[in-house]
């Protein structure tokens, strides 16, 4: 079992194994469930979105356009966590 701490700003942080445990990153949101008794239950929230929202996430000023077989690569590890 974790034990948590509140801060004077009613805010907890969860540890580093948690939040692998949850499979979420920076900037990933969770969601959490009031339970009976008190309790709560967290899970990462699904990912909303469009594809068309990635596009153009690659590329950065002056860089040279990116492969397709580059693009599944950066993909490939995206989805395993790897970055």
């Amino acid at each position: 079992m974790t034990t948590l701490t509140v801060t004077a700003k009613g805010q907890i942080t969860l540890r580093k194994d948690l939040l692998q445990h949850l499979g979420v990153h920076p900037g990933a949101k969770l969601e959490l469930h009031k339970l009976p008794n008190g309790a709560i239950e967290v899970r990462a929230a699904p990912v909303k979105g469009k594809i068309a929202d990635f596009f153009g996430i690659l590329k950065k000023d002056g860089q040279r356009p990116v492969s397709i077989e580059e693009m599944n690569e950066v993909i490939a590890k995206g989805w395993a966590g790897e970055l």
